[in-house]
């Protein structure tokens, strides 16, 4: 992705839960990244509906695209991890799904199914019990 968004996010920071012992209950390590999708001047039309409708779940009723990091001890860890992670789900989003183009079964791999579960259907039905 080549569009630099730093201007378009907002961030908040809060007190994490996550690791730094006693640090965690003075810090505000927790950093949450908004981002505005239907605002932003760097998308075009086509590609705010692609970011609206794969990222559905992660965009709140107002609009605004969500996204926290708490995993590590400092804040500026945090900050640059949710902003790859924004990154990577932005690329994901826009990214086209490929359609999937069904294959024909050759008539050679179905016999070469049938005679393998034949083969092992003797195998299986020559460990029964033998009844003389």
């Amino acid at each position: 992705m080549i569009r630099d968004f730093s201007k378009e996010f907002t961030f908040k920071t809060s007190r994490s839960s996550g690791p730094g012992g006693q640090n965690v209950n003075k810090t505000e390590t927790k950093v949450e990244l908004i981002f505005d999708v239907r605002n932003s001047m760097l998308l075009s039309e086509q590609e705010k509906e692609l970011v609206v409708k794969n990222l559905a779940t992660r965009i709140h009723d107002d609009g605004m695209f969500h996204l926290s990091r708490s995993t590590d001890r400092s804040q500026l860890r945090n900050k640059e991890r949710v902003i790859e992670k924004f990154y990577e789900l932005l690329e994901k989003a826009l990214t086209p799904k490929k359609k999937r183009i069904p294959v024909k079964v050759s008539k050679a791999q179905k016999e070469a199914r049938i005679k393998s579960k034949k083969l092992r259907s003797e195998i299986k039905s020559g460990r029964k019990r033998v009844d003389y």
